[in-house]
């Protein structure tokens, strides 16, 4: 059997594509706000760091009604590093809107995405999204599309996928991209048209795959998922069970369903229905909710798995404790389980040392959220240089390799290509777009990518915009130099002054400014030359009563470097950590006192 009245779509891009301004024109338009309810741009992005970043993070869902017929909507992170996000989702849904953006066309997050999507065979449809740009090629793009779909493999049926044309910030699509349109309804239409409704027996016992976890401060823990069978109903008791042939009874204390932003309160919900249920304690992502006399877990889609790792470990400068809530090893150790319960890329290992966790993720950006989210929470910790995980393939050591794409000026081509071929990169394609620009590609271990966004701007003066994704392992290439400046190293614990500063910034450039406390060993700026250098940034002018010419003149500063958290993690090398705390960042030394250092090179 099958529902009519209910849709379940998908939708997935390459990130800043305009996923969450077109479910809010979906959402406006379909009656969900009062006409004079006041709502912010890219509602959908509530959480603080993904307001300030621009970017979505976390899968989220709503609903909308057309005509009699529910839609429900999953809205997705564009960013490869929380690719984990599209894939679980993916079990929720029967279709996708594949939206690419009219100027820039297909890019890396768009193929990966596109990909999963035909992997599980779902229905796309292609929404040529911000037609209403400058230099618009919808047409081109479209062209762009369907390659794209017969490289992936796609099946004559998927290649026959409906293209419409949007403009998700003035609110409207149009099957024409000639005709401009009035409003959202072309698009729901199609959505009616192209996207199968759920099927499933609805006399089976109860299956519930889950597929996402949330939590409520009165209700507690939560399970997000779709029903694939059955009947789920409120007070009813369940069997909560996974592959590795673990069940346990629960009894369903609350069913919801969504509703533009709210969660509507259920008595029952059927297949198809995607919805959240409280009183499954110990639920976990991939789950599967049954009947207590048919206990089947299902299958759970794969994850890939992470490439990138840093290991967090307990802050013991000289500063430690004076600024976060906590501290321990413990309060890290439970943080980081209650993380994993959610985030499925996630991977958390213990080390040697009972202080220190290894944390593997998808990217700098995927953990790099982690740091900061658990930093504004009140935690204090250190965090390593980025180091890649490599693979051991038929007994031949093996790397992840990433497909890079570069969009530069025509005129910085050739610094980009030299500087990416000094970090093993392959180029495989380059060619013209709009307004003077060159787009590159390469094929790049992923560990030459770390630290060169920031040089990337510097050589391009800003203009230079990078992408990229994961494409598989290949063997390891050698060794590669990354870092090519060295550090200035506070000589001792003090407060940083101005004529110490002075002095200091003329061999490189600070990252501290005036009357910032400093420690001995502590990262105060980036040296021109290759070789650290200790600095006495808090060294003062010594008063004398002898007056000379030019002596009592102003000292000027250069403005210093704001680092941020990417910042660091892409400058420190392997012997110097990043100090983590609710309200400073700090780059320091492994080993503080500089005699030691010294002793520790030589005996290396």
């Amino acid at each position: 059997m099958q529902r009519e009245n209910l849709r379940n779509i998908a939708i997935i891009a390459h990130v800043d594509h305009g996923k969450t301004t077109l479910v809010d024109a979906l959402l406006r338009q379909s009656g969900v706000f009062r006409e004079n309810e006041q709502v912010a741009e890219c509602v959908m992005d509530s959480g603080d760091l993904e307001r300030e970043r621009g970017i979505t993070i976390l899968s989220k869902n709503t609903a909308v009604m057309f005509g009699d017929v529910r839609i429900n909507i999953v809205d997705t992170p564009g960013h490869a590093d929380f690719g984990g996000e599209v894939e679980r989702v993916m079990e929720m849904v029967d279709g996708v809107l594949l939206l690419v953006d009219a100027f820039e066309g297909c890019m890396p997050q768009t193929r990966f995405v596109l990909k999963k999507a035909l992997a599980r065979n779902l229905m796309p449809i292609i929404v040529v999204n911000k037609i209403d740009r400058p230099n618009a090629r919808p047409y081109e793009v479209v062209d762009e599309v369907l390659e794209l779909f017969m490289d992936l493999e796609a099946t004559d049926e998927q290649l026959d996928s409906p293209v419409i044309y949007a403009s998700g910030r003035d609110g409207y699509a149009t099957d024409d991209f000639e005709a401009k349109g009035s409003d959202m309804r072309p698009l729901f239409d199609m959505i009616l048209r192209h996207v199968p409704p759920p099927q499933g027996d609805f006399e089976a016992p109860l299956q519930m795959i889950v597929s996402n976890i949330d939590y409520d401060e009165y209700i507690g823990r939560m399970a997000i998922g779709r029903v694939g069978r059955g009947v789920i109903k409120l007070g009813q008791t369940v069997t909560v069970c996974n592959l590795g042939g673990k069940a346990q009874n629960a009894k369903v204390t609350k069913v919801f369903g969504f509703e533009g932003l709210r969660r509507v309160e259920l008595a029952e919900a059927t297949v198809g229905d995607i919805i959240c249920v409280a009183g499954l304690s110990g639920v976990a992502i991939g789950d599967t909710v049954c009947a207590t006399d048919c206990a089947q877990p299902l299958e759970t889609i794969e994850i890939d798995e992470p490439t990138l790792s840093v290991t967090l470990c307990v802050n013991n400068s000289p500063f430690a404790g004076r600024e976060g809530d906590y501290v321990t090893s413990r309060h890290l150790k439970e943080r980081l389980e209650k993380e994993l319960e959610t985030n499925v890329s996630l991977r958390v290992s213990e080390t040697d040392s009972p202080d220190s966790f290894d944390v593997a993720g998808r990217g700098e950006l995927h953990l790099s959220i982690l740091i900061e989210t658990m930093r504004r929470q009140g935690y204090e910790f250190m965090v390593s240089r980025p180091v890649v995980i490599n693979k051991t393939i038929d007994g031949v050591l093996c790397e992840p390799v990433e497909r890079l794409v570069v969009d530069v000026p025509d005129e910085y081509t050739g610094v980009v290509m030299e500087k990416l071929g000094q970090r093993r990169a392959q180029m495989q394609n380059m060619h013209p777009i709009n307004q003077g620009y060159t787009r590159l590609e390469f094929k790049i271990p992923s560990r030459g990518i770390i630290g060169y966004r920031s040089e990337l701007l510097t050589d391009t003066r800003g203009t230079g915009i990078l992408n990229h994704y994961l494409d598989g392992y290949e063997p390891h290439s050698g060794e590669i130099a990354t870092r090519q400046r060295g550090s200035l190293i506070a000589f001792e614990t003090g407060e940083a002054v101005t004529y110490g500063l002075y002095n200091a910034q003329e061999r490189g450039r600070l990252f501290i400014s005036s009357g910032t406390k400093v420690y001995e060993g502590m990262v105060v700026g980036e040296n021109a030359r290759l070789e650290d250098v200790v600095v006495n940034v808090c060294k003062k002018k010594h008063v004398t009563n002898i007056r000379a010419s030019g002596s009592d003149e102003a000292l000027r500063l250069t403005p210093h470097v704001i680092m941020s958290l990417e910042n660091c993690l892409e400058f420190i090398g392997d012997d110097e950590l990043v100090e983590v705390t609710p309200k400073n960042l700090r780059i320091r030394k492994r080993i503080l006192n500089s005699e030691l250092r010294a002793k520790s090179r030589k005996d290396r």
